[in-house]
């Protein structure tokens, strides 16, 4: 049994194809998640793309002391769990409690990763913790081509336990996909917002994860701004709870449920993204994109010196961005850089299972 532990909207996303590639092959898998009130994306997108999984302990918020209590709460539940199954390997993208319990019990991990440093250079001080806690203790380690080998070789390991993949990330998942207007309007319709307008999507960072030091206030006082200069449809998609979000920016179109994304991003105007993945879906489709990340990781550094996605780090820059940005078009740009990128799922379960 192939156990995937997925903790993370894109660990859902990277591995859905993967895990159906496997059952193809005829090996079990089984897949668990975390699941609490303020971070149900997860088993929403789960449920989204019909992939069954168990539901084992939750999200500890951002507070250390309760981040660290859900997570050993959580790996005793897995403990009891995982130790009545025959499972011969753990794959996930650094998931910490299960890297932790599995190590502990014995059982190889395939840690998949594309961000081990919250750093496009080589600043270990930079590590990201959960890269800290999982990276040492995986057999093998699978990256994409533009996080280099030897960084995760100064996580204790050696040359030939890490692989490569030529391409970033979304692409797994966007390579078949298609966007289609027609689901865009009907989205906006379901919002009540105008088919006439520009189109901004607004994504926040991360920032009860473990690897953000704060939450920087710029976005939010920005986008009061340029809704008033722009009078554009803003889709906010919330990161976690929605409620506050729609109480601040009333102006704002708040996203409830659980929808497919991809078209917004397809034929959004522009994209202002605090996250990673997210900021590399909407550069995939050719849209203008704003990064408001607290920091620039080897992915963000490969996309801003491509001419893909700028990178601001206050209010006034981020307005007279996106005010900029508004008028432009990347899919040229887009198409060409990305077509130079390929999946083998084939292979990559092939490096997986072996």
């Amino acid at each position: 049994m192939i156990w995937f532990d997925l903790v993370t909207p894109k660990s859902v996303m990277f591995f859905k194809e993967i895990i159906r590639a496997i059952e193809a092959r005829g090996k079990e898998v089984f897949v668990t998640a975390r699941n609490s009130e303020g971070y149900e994306e997860v088993v929403q997108l789960l449920e989204l793309y019909q992939i069954d999984y168990s539901t084992i302990g939750g999200f500890g918020g951002n507070i250390l002391e309760t981040k660290y209590k859900a997570s050993l709460e959580r790996q005793m539940s897995l403990f009891s769990v995982i130790t009545e199954m025959n499972v011969e390997k753990l794959v996930c993208l650094c998931s910490v409690d299960a890297n932790r319990l599995a190590f502990g019990l014995g059982i190889p991990i395939v840690n998949f990763y594309d961000i081990p440093l919250s750093d496009y250079r080589a600043d270990f001080r930079k590590a990201l913790p959960q890269a800290r806690l999982t990276i040492p203790l995986s057999s093998k380690v699978i990256r994409p081509f533009v996080v280099p080998e030897n960084i995760f070789c100064r996580f204790s390991l050696e040359a030939d336990q890490v692989l490569s993949y030529n391409f970033l990330d979304p692409v797994i998942w966007l390579k078949d996909f298609v966007p289609q207007r027609e689901v865009l309007y009907r989205q906006l319709y379901k919002l009540g917002a105008s088919n006439s307008k520009p189109l901004i999507v607004i994504r926040e960072e991360e920032y009860k994860a473990s690897y953000v030091q704060d939450q920087l206030p710029f976005l939010y006082d920005a986008l009061p701004k340029i809704y008033d200069i722009t009078k554009a449809n803003i889709v906010i998609i919330p990161r976690y709870e929605s409620k506050y979000l729609e109480e601040k920016f009333p102006f704002a179109y708040v996203l409830k449920e659980k929808v497919v994304i991809q078209h917004l991003l397809a034929y959004a105007d522009l994209f202002i993204g605090g996250g990673g993945t997210i900021n590399i879906e909407a550069t995939y489709f050719g849209t203008p994109t704003i990064s408001t990340r607290s920091f620039i990781s080897h992915y963000d550094m490969y996309l801003i010196q491509k001419g893909l996605m700028s990178w601001v780090e206050n209010e006034d820059e981020l307005i007279e961005s996106a005010l900029q940005m508004l008028q432009s078009n990347n899919e040229g740009l887009a198409a060409q850089i990305y077509q130079q990128q390929s999946v083998d799922i084939d292979q990559i379960v092939d490096c997986t299972l072996q």
